[in-house]
């Protein structure tokens, strides 16, 4: 991480800044290891109590707290004045540190850590964070405490979200039979599900399930359909500027093979354009064709 080949001069720096303040200690009498763990629970309960005063005196008089935008707060006023107006903002906030490493340099000791601080709501912040320590005769002191934002991976709901404006009920027009589609997220939020109904008349006369999931390995969507009569689907979706662009591989009931490219206008103000090209059954290929659909006002109490 970019922000570890400064901690020499982070550590330098500090030396140098608050030299006066520090002392001498042995190791052989007290683990400094375990008096700093003490010391940072301490300054976790005086956190989850709203306490800025008990929280600032864990800092050098000049001590500074760096944000995850860059921000610094430098000395124990501005961090002072920070802590109370995030303690006015978030009342009642709960912080929980896990402490992964502790090294030590002379009288100098660098923490490194994640700290999850939980809102009243639920609301959840995770930081991952590195502490430049000094040894005073008050105990160890917070010279330094620089926070680091901490990327998550994206989760496969989150990646499928450029097709959420799927979601809903939709119908073809001027077809000679009617297609009713109903897409909806799984219970999980992970994929989104289809059901197709495709009517002539009054008689139903095909219906189909699809899946669309994210495929980590293609970095795409991809959906798996399967029909009432037997036959099966398989397609990736390719976002192209304004439209989707999917590309589909079938396997009828009879054991033929087709495949065919399907553009899809994207439908996000409740209308949408299919087009089928390129389409072969077996060996023989098919004519092109489209149609556009359009999507249902929500039911009454929807």
């Amino acid at each position: 991480m970019i922000y570890r080949s400064s901690l020499t001069l982070l550590v330098a720096t500090a030396c140098m800044w608050f030299a006066p303040t520090l002392v001498s200690f042995s190791f052989g009498q007290v683990d400094p290891a375990a008096e700093i763990r003490k010391d940072w629970e301490k300054l976790t309960a005086a956190f989850s109590a709203g306490k800025a005063d008990e929280v600032v005196a864990k800092f050098l008089a000049n001590g500074e707290l760096i944000d995850e935008q860059g921000t610094i707060y430098q000395g124990q006023p501005a961090i002072k004045e920070l802590l109370t107006a995030f303690f006015a903002k978030f009342p009642g906030s709960q912080m929980k540190n896990e402490i992964e490493s502790i090294r030590f340099i002379g009288s100098i000791a660098i923490q490194e850590g994640r700290r999850v601080t939980t809102a009243k709501d639920g609301s959840i912040s995770s930081v991952r964070y590195t502490a430049v320590l000094a040894k005073t005769e008050q105990g160890w002191r917070i010279a330094s405490l620089r926070d680091f934002g901490e990327e998550t991976a994206a989760s496969p709901g989150e990646l499928l979200k450029p097709l959420a404006w799927l979601i809903g009920d939709w119908i073809n027009e001027g077809a000679d039979a009617q297609v009713k589609i109903t897409y909806r997220w799984s219970e999980d939020k992970n994929f989104i599900l289809g059901e197709i109904s495709v009517t002539k008349g009054d008689q139903v006369v095909m219906k189909s399930s699809q899946r669309i999931g994210w495929d980590p390995l293609l970095g795409t969507p991809r959906s798996w359909t399967f029909d009432s009569d037997g036959g099966f689907t398989e397609a990736t979706w390719t976002q192209i500027e304004d439209a989707w662009m999917v590309r589909s591989s079938a396997v009828m009931p009879d054991g033929l093979t087709g495949s065919a490219i399907l553009k899809i206008s994207n439908g996000e103000k409740g209308r949408y354009v299919m087009t089928g090209t390129n389409r072969i059954i077996g060996n023989a290929t098919e004519d092109d064709y489209q149609v556009t659909v359009v999507k249902l006002p929500p039911a009454a109490g929807k």
